[in-house]
């Protein structure tokens, strides 16, 4: 399996996208929630507010952390139809099957044709 993982300096920081649940509270605040980072949370009276609060948690997180990407090659897999290629190369008769093919394909485009 072959991975690549990337790596950005500190001059060149990607920005990134999230998405953020934002969930009104039975006591009227608003709970934002970074999705895939459930415990990165901003609670707040507005939903300004708590996405501001969800957004500085995650940044306080990230200054003693980073974002990597990762990369994996799916492994090769053969194609199934493989096994079957080229099976009847050597069959004599395998000349007159696509000269059949041929003729049979012919036929169509001038009834094709007709139409």
């Amino acid at each position: 399996m072959n991975m690549t993982v990337s790596n950005y300096s500190k001059n060149t920081v990607p920005k990134f996208n999230y998405d953020v649940l934002i969930e009104n509270q039975p006591d009227g605040t608003v709970k934002a929630t970074l999705l895939g980072l459930p415990d990165c949370q901003g609670l707040g009276n507005t939903e300004t507010e708590a996405i501001e609060k969800v957004s500085q948690s995650l940044q306080t997180r990230l200054e003693t952390a980073k974002i990597v990407t990762l990369e994996i090659e799916a492994p090769k897999v053969e194609n199934p139809w493989m096994r079957f290629a080229g099976m009847h190369k050597d069959n004599p008769l395998f000349a007159e099957v696509l000269e059949y093919i041929e003729a049979e394909r012919s036929q169509v485009d001038l009834d094709n044709e007709t139409k």
